[in-house]
């Protein structure tokens, strides 16, 4: 894993009384134990990633209170998992990032609420919205809204997170219906406390077995019971559901229990709307705010009877909905107009129609409300364009906005720069990118992608292309992406309808854009996490893919030269490249320590650097182009002659070698050079140093009399076997 929480999990075992102190996604990993869960399950993804992280990293604990963990290939199978609530009255959470995992999940879902379950079933999404974010703008209202799930949006502070986790599962078992709570990245990063309860033992769990269930077909999502389902859910569980949100106070009214202004809100934008509320002197940081404001942390269903009595003799009524459509909006206004209420409502009107509603948006929108029924308050500028302009006038240029791009070292990298040469030699190529972290090559340097439409999917999406286009279309997925959706979809069906495509499966070992999971083909060098070693090559020939080749990342010149094979080849068909080498954050997490306590142990240890030599560096900055290394940037070349500024290495380089591997296969320039730095140097060690040090005063140059500073010990890439 990425991030450890080897020391924050210890919080998971404290009892009735005893105060939590963390982070939401651990106070929401409390809350399910409270809960008294028979199993958790689900599949990893921003901003809820690390809770498939710290459940597996308490494995222990949930041994000991008999909870079920699975790891699931996709959120499809975590949704599938919420079957045991259909048949059991047992209590099931999964997890996935929204929309895109809901997305993937969709079929399931539908299945599952169509029957209802026994007991309580909850899914912890991750509402990844807003500029921030890496999947398209979508909401999960709209899927809750479909396929009538109850929908959860907690305020943002941990006492009401675990509330409303522990309240789920109640209310999904008052109503029969399945829910769905959703966690902005803020809420799940959000830190403060509240006072623990005991973790409850599940009565149906591993260590206490139920007996299978009976038979009862009324149990299935399948014809004809799925008509008498569809009119429960609107007959018995929906009324049920308002009537426990009512009855539980699950929204909650804040301020003064009267006003002539009142303002509605989505439970998880209330702390930015809080914050906007006390600039305007209109509330404080403990949210005691002066203007009466409903907050819903059930934002479906809505309880008509709630939203007519908040809004009954108000002048005006701000909603404060992110995104679009105007679901809530929408359907309190309907709900006003069947009241026969008259009061004035108001949202997209004074707030966008669509993106994150970021602070400085909700100030400009509670000013203009305020205003319009006569208070008047002056929204606070954002900071942000005086802070660009005094930027610009720092360095006498507008600042350009920098693109994300692959970590320093990233085994990822050498392989776009392969493409980026192979495109100079044969012209354009059409590539299907996917999601994951090979979808950073969609920028600077690279520019390389012409679409991207799901996780896995890169290769399915090009499946037409294959047969209109002049070349062969190159599609790249990660070895994540392979797994949950691109054996099946990708290289199965372009096997079954013999495309004539290129694949390039990034082999990195891990889940690694969403934290350094493990999937079936993570290889464990000390046996921890639950990968199992399954080769890729294998499951590809297994589907029928005949033409499959293993390159290492790192040679740029063989990657190439096995990119050229692929689309050169006369024999139609599919031509798959596993791409090798190991995640750079893995790889160095691992060696590191190693290496350093080797280092402390008197062990020789010889690290590597790469440099630049700037009197041979000519200017051209075609390394730069070419790779797009962090690492690799400019300094003034110290020389009057040389106006351009020459390539640098900086110290924050892991000494993967790219750069000089890059130079040899372009062709470019030997200004690039490679220093290894021994540790511990041992007799023969130093007896070479003299004897180079012999021949530098020799030929004018200047003796090595110490090892250049570097950063902590790094780890070089070698070629794995």
């Amino acid at each position: 894993m990425e991030v450890s929480f080897r020391e924050e999990i210890a919080s998971l075992r404290l009892g009735a009384g005893e105060t939590f102190r963390g982070e939401g996604i651990l106070a929401v990993t409390k809350a399910l134990l409270q809960s008294g869960v028979s199993y958790v399950g689900g599949y990893q993804g921003a901003p809820v990633s690390h809770l498939m992280d710290v459940l597996l990293q308490s494995e222990d604990l949930l041994q000991e209170l008999g909870v079920h963990l699975q790891t699931c290939t996709g959120e499809a199978a975590a949704a599938a998992m919420l079957g045991a609530s259909v048949a059991y009255p047992m209590r099931g959470a999964v997890t996935w990032k929204a929309i895109v995992g809901t997305n993937v999940a969709a079929d399931a879902l539908s299945n599952l609420a169509s029957p209802g379950v026994i007991g309580g079933a909850l899914i912890v999404v991750g509402e990844d919205y807003g500029e921030g974010a890496s999947v398209a703008q979508e909401r999960s209202h709209a899927f809750a809204l479909k396929s009538s799930l109850l929908l959860l949006d907690p305020r943002p502070d941990l006492p009401t997170i675990v509330r409303m986790v522990e309240q789920g599962f109640a209310l999904s078992e008052a109503s029969n219906t399945p829910a769905m709570l959703e966690l902005r990245i803020r809420a799940c990063h959000v830190f403060g406390s509240f006072v623990a309860k005991d973790n409850r033992r599940a009565p149906i769990s591993f260590r206490n077995p139920a007996m299978p269930a009976r038979f009862d077909y009324g149990r299935l999502a399948h014809p004809p019971v799925t008509f008498p389902q569809e009119a429960d859910k609107v007959a018995r569980r929906l009324p049920a559901a308002r009537h426990y949100i009512l009855e539980h106070g699950l929204n909650e009214l804040l301020g003064p229990p009267d006003g002539e202004l009142g303002i509605i809100v989505q439970g998880g934008l209330f702390n930015a709307l809080n914050a906007e509320l006390a600039a305007l002197g209109l509330s404080d940081a403990f949210g005691r705010l002066r203007i009466p404001t409903l907050v819903l942390n059930v934002t479906h269903p809505l309880v008509p009877e709630q939203i007519a009595g908040f809004c009954a003799g108000k002048r005006g009524v701000l909603v404060v909905e992110e995104g679009a459509p105007d679901y809530i909006e929408q359907a309190i206004a309907q709900i006003l107009r069947k009241a026969d209420l008259h009061t004035p409502l108001h949202g997209k009107d004074f707030l966008p129609l669509a993106g994150e509603y970021a602070p400085p948006v909700i100030a400009a929108g509670l000013a203009q409300f305020l205003d319009r029924y006569g208070q008047r308050f002056v929204a606070i500028p954002s900071l942000a364009p005086a802070a660009a302009e005094a930027a610009k006038r720092a360095v006498g240029a507008v600042i350009p906005p920098r693109a994300p791009t692959f970590c320093t070292g990233c085994p990822e990298r050498p392989v776009f720069s392969a493409m980026k040469l192979l495109r100079q030699e044969t012209g354009p190529v059409h590539v299907a990118a996917d999601i994951g972290c090979h979808a950073f090559a969609t920028f600077a340097p690279f520019h390389q992608g012409n679409t991207i439409l799901g996780y896995g999917m890169s290769l399915a999406s090009a499946a037409a292309v294959a047969g209109t286009n002049q070349r062969r279309p190159i599609a790249v997925m990660g070895d994540g992406g392979f797994w949950h959706n691109g054996l099946n979809t990708g290289v199965a069906g372009a096997v079954f309808n013999r495309d004539d495509a290129v694949l390039v499966v990034m082999d990195n070992g891990y889940s690694s854009a969403t934290g350094l999971q493990d999937i079936p083909s993570s290889r464990e060098a000390d046996h921890e996490g639950r990968g199992k070693a399954v080769p890729i090559e294998r499951a590809i020939k297994g589907v029928g893919a005949t033409w499959v080749r293993t390159v290492h990342t790192y040679d740029v010149r063989g990657v190439l030269r096995t990119l050229k094979d692929a689309l050169s080849d006369p024999v139609k068909g599919l031509k798959v490249i596993v791409a090798r080498g190991e995640c750079m954050l893995a790889r160095q997490k691992r060696l590191r320590p190693a290496q350093a306590k080797a280092i402390a142990a008197g062990e020789r240890v010889v690290q590597s650097r790469f440099g630049v030599d700037a009197e041979v560096c000519t200017g051209d900055h075609a390394c730069i182009r070419l790779n797009g290394c962090p690492s690799l940037t400019l300094k003034p070349s110290g020389d009057p002659l040389k106006d351009d500024p020459v390539a640098h290495v900086n110290n924050d380089c892991v000494g993967c070698g790219l750069c000089g591997e890059v130079a040899h296969a372009a062709q470019l320039c030997p200004s690039f050079y490679r220093l290894d730095v021994i540790r511990n140097p041992g007799r023969l060690d130093v007896w070479r140093l003299r004897i180079g040090n012999w021949f530098l005063r020799l030929f004018g140059g200047t003796p090595i009399t110490e090892a250049p500073k570097l950063r902590p010990p790094a780890a070089v890439p070698v070629p794995a076997e």
